[in-house]
């Protein structure tokens, strides 16, 4: 399991390690029952706290993305077909946000707007 951190970016570590994660589960990549680095050794070869890898594994689990067996770690959690959803759902909204911020910017009116999301819906 590969996580890239970026120290510039707007997103805390702990977020960036969890949302990683989470496309990681979400697109099969790591399936139910597989065993997660333990925090220290993800911390250790990210160079971080485990405090923050703590943070990240802390908000997977309460998401329902990892369960943590205490003495044996953390593991990919069964699916929830209904989560997963509302989380690529969450994913789609921020980057409606950001279509709607660039259409009120520069003028593009929201039936143009919709007219565009119809033809990429529809492909």
């Amino acid at each position: 399991m590969e996580i890239i951190i970026s120290n510039s970016s707007d997103k805390p570590i702990y977020e960036q390690i969890s949302m990683q994660i989470k496309s990681l589960i979400m697109d099969g990549t790591l399936s139910a029952g597989e065993a997660l680095p333990s925090m220290r050794a993800l911390a250790k070869d990210l160079h971080i706290s485990v405090i923050t890898v703590q943070r990240a594994y802390e908000d997977l689990t309460r998401d329902g993305f990892i369960e943590t067996v205490s003495g044996k770690g953390s593991f990919v959690a069964s699916p929830n077909k209904e989560f997963i959803q509302e989380e690529q759902l969450r994913i789609a909204e921020e980057f409606l946000e950001k279509v709607a911020i660039i259409g009120r910017t520069h003028g593009i009116s929201y039936e143009q707007m919709a007219n565009i999301l119809k033809l990429f819906f529809e492909e």
